[in-house]
């Protein structure tokens, strides 16, 4: 009966601690610094219309996505990478007087390698996901956005 006794403890220390909270490396000065010099790569290289400045800041495989509201309903529409940083070859930012240029970086989140993001632009709000990639570098992986109300 003890050693059943035992066992049954044994195998319910076990399983706690199988649950228990992993220790996660710790952000450092230098990632939040980088999480942030990202984001602004990607905005400030938007307003300049500095197309290797975006690419730097996004993973080849992003996704943008917003979900706009329309009299035929609700649809996904999808960026990639490659459209965003021809879009910012094209000059689409440059159109923004810099007086009018927000770029407000909050960062919201880090946890071991990932961190969400809210980037306040002119005419829209981006909430972004970053991942520390293989060279320790800290890229875009995810955008959803949403366009603020005019007037």
């Amino acid at each position: 009966m003890r050693s059943r006794l035992s066992l049954v403890f044994l195998a319910v220390v076990v399983s706690a601690l199988s649950f228990a909270p992993r220790a996660v490396p710790a952000q450092s000065v230098a990632d939040s610094a980088a999480i942030r010099a990202a984001a602004l790569d990607y905005m400030e290289g938007w307003y300049a219309g500095d197309a290797a400045r975006v690419q730097r800041a996004l993973h080849p495989d992003l996704a943008k996505r917003i979900m706009r509201r329309g009299e035929s309903g609700v649809t996904l529409e999808h960026m990639t990478a490659a459209t965003l940083v021809e879009y910012t070859q094209r000059g689409g930012g440059k159109n923004t007087p810099p007086a009018q240029q927000e770029k407000e970086v909050r960062v919201l989140d880090i946890f071991g390698n990932t961190a969400s993001v809210r980037g306040t632009m002119s005419g829209w709000v981006d909430y972004m996901h970053l991942a520390k990639d293989a060279t320790g570098r800290w890229v875009i992986v995810n955008v959803l956005w949403e366009l603020k109300p005019r007037g």
